[in-house]
């Protein structure tokens, strides 16, 4: 029998089947989305990532039915959002919690009136509502804020809001269309371990659309990267970076491409784990007589894992290459050819 890995035992919580999306224009019809196909798990920090243009907004409007796709199903906790009446699409949009770039906070309303709002709408009693509200301040580091208004407030803060504000409904998914993008780099990863701990702590499933790579080696699980309307590859993140199989997915992480440039062989390797910190490269010339130089050396840190990777000139004789590559593999590194420009520098 074949055995499962602890996500693959976890219930499904957004299916998407086959969903294709198109858009009339006066020169024909444009598909933004063409056969997709994803499974985000209970629990999962799912990352959506792709270049401007490629379906990822597109993708995760049709998600909540803002957009409705043109076929393809979608199932949220085994539910078809796109066969659900109106009743029930509402119910439905309660358990799925959107927040966008821009925050789209009420300007003229206090941020308690702001987190207050979904609830009025529901119907929920105004003594509750108070109270959750004072709760989702805590969980989103503004306590001394509710008397605040949207202008007073910093970017960072402003998103903070429109995230408690999305929890106020209680949601087992939360949505994120660039949630950062408007944000300066030391804002976004204080917004993004909110997120971790949003994940950790509520069990919320979240979706992270996004084009910065940095986001996804931070916080998410999982990786689909998308290109001209389709899925070029998904999977665990720290397995797509070290062993990409797409042009797409390398372009993202930034991998040079191809097998053999112009000014002899290169190869990219990736240390995982603590492996970096080791002298394997310097042992390898001590042993071997091998020379090689060093183009490029980095240490990425994915969802909390160190992840070194180095871009290696080899020598221009083949059998020394050769040997060079099989004592690296055998230390258990990734090892792959890739291609240089005429200037030595790695092409990307």
């Amino acid at each position: 029998m074949e055995s499962r890995s602890p996500r693959e035992a976890l219930p499904v919580m957004i299916d998407i089947q086959n969903v294709r999306k198109t858009f009339p224009t006066s020169h024909g019809e444009v598909v933004a989305l063409d056969g997709i196909d994803l499974t985000i798990r209970q629990g999962d920090i799912y990352g959506v990532i792709g270049m401007s243009g490629a379906g990822k907004s597109t993708l995760i409007r049709c998600v909540n039915r803002l957009e409705r796709p043109t076929d393809g199903r979608i199932l949220i906790g085994g539910e078809d959002i796109l066969a659900a009446n109106e009743k029930d699409l509402l119910r439905l949009r309660r358990q799925v919690g959107m927040i966008f770039q821009q925050f789209n906070l009420l300007m003229q309303s206090t941020v308690e009136k702001n987190i207050l709002f979904p609830m009025e709408i529901s119907g929920v009693a105004r003594g509750a509502a108070r109270k959750r509200v004072k709760e989702l301040l805590e969980i989103v580091g503004l306590s001394d804020k509710a008397s605040a208004y949207p202008a007073q407030l910093s970017g960072g803060q402003k998103q903070r809001v429109a995230i408690a504000r999305t929890l106020a409904t209680n949601p087992s998914v939360l949505l994120c269309d660039e949630a950062t993008s408007a944000l300066d780099p030391m804002t976004t990863k204080s917004i993004l371990e909110l997120l971790q701990k949003l994940n950790r702590e509520l069990g919320i499933t979240i979706v992270v659309i996004t084009h910065e790579m940095q986001v996804i080696r931070q916080i998410c699980t999982q990786v689909a990267i998308i290109s001209d309307g389709r899925i070029a590859e998904k999977g665990d993140v720290a397995e797509i970076f070290t062993n990409p199989r797409t042009p797409a997915a390398r372009r993202l992480f930034g991998i040079p491409e191809g097998s053999r440039g112009q000014s002899g062989q290169c190869i990219r390797i990736v240390f995982d784990g603590g492996m970096y910190a080791e002298p394997v490269v310097s042992e390898m010339v001590l042993e071997l007589g091998v020379p090689v130089s060093i183009l490029q050396a980095e240490i990425k840190r994915i969802r909390g894992r160190s992840i070194g990777e180095m871009i290696l000139r080899m020598p221009d004789s083949e059998d020394d290459a050769q040997r060079a590559i099989r004592y690296l593999r055998q230390r258990q590194l990734t090892v792959e050819e890739v291609e240089i420009s005429h200037d030595g520098e790695a092409t990307r």
